[in-house]
């Protein structure tokens, strides 16, 4: 059973989660605030990388890049098997559902379009042990990378949700997530880039109106 059904979305208003008041409070978070906290932190390890560590800034620059692109493959992944889940018990259900069903039944909820900064902060520390025992130091500028990544993730999740569709090639990323979203809720797993969509064969089928106009 897939973990969110193809069903039409609420555009106003908010489902509350929890019955506690803190815990619901939690839930929501401004988008301002990940955006700071993740890009001072990244700031902050690549300081440390050149100045503490000693790294070149070359090699800083591939490793931020390296790590980077690597969230954009994190990313897919987390979206495709962790928040669309497949729900076989109530427990499976209600885990989904907070993680992220309740953002397929309100898409333009902008409080509920980015993680909460306490989750999101353990996360990154999980991330960073692991970085650090598998590549030492350079687990610094990759980290930065990495977590740029995901800065850059919930900007363009926020801005697809939040704004109109731009009249640039930024526009393919709109259109695709609202494939996800609207059309097809098991494809277009990719947000920040759908690469990964092509690679594992996820990109959304043709509808007969692009069929024809493809011929």
């Amino acid at each position: 059973m897939e973990a969110t059904k193809h069903k039409r979305p609420k555009h106003k208003g908010s489902a509350k989660l929890f019955s506690n008041p803190i815990l619901e409070k939690l839930t929501h978070t401004h988008i301002a605030a990940p955006l700071i906290i993740f890009s001072v932190i990244s700031a902050v390890l690549i300081y440390f990388g050149i100045v503490e560590k000693g790294f070149e800034v070359p090699s800083m620059i591939l490793l931020f890049l390296g790590g980077f692109f690597f969230f954009t493959f994190i990313e897919y992944l987390m979206h495709r098997y962790l928040y669309h889940l497949p729900v076989t018990n109530p427990k499976r259900e209600k885990f989904v559902y907070t993680m992220h069903g309740v953002h397929h039944d309100y898409p333009k909820d902008k409080d509920r379009l980015a993680m909460p900064p306490v989750l999101s902060l353990i996360l990154a520390t999980v991330f960073f042990i692991i970085y650090r025992s598998v590549m030492g130091d350079y687990a610094f500028g990759f980290l930065a990378g990495f977590l740029m990544g995901y800065t850059a993730y919930l900007g363009v999740h926020y801005s697809v949700h939040a704004f109109k569709v731009p009249n640039n090639f930024l526009k393919i990323l709109w259109h695709h997530h609202s494939i996800h979203h609207y059309r097809e809720p098991d494809k277009a797993f990719g947000v920040s880039s759908p690469l990964w969509d092509v690679i594992f064969g996820t990109m959304p089928r043709k509808n007969p109106v692009e069929q024809s106009a493809s011929h």
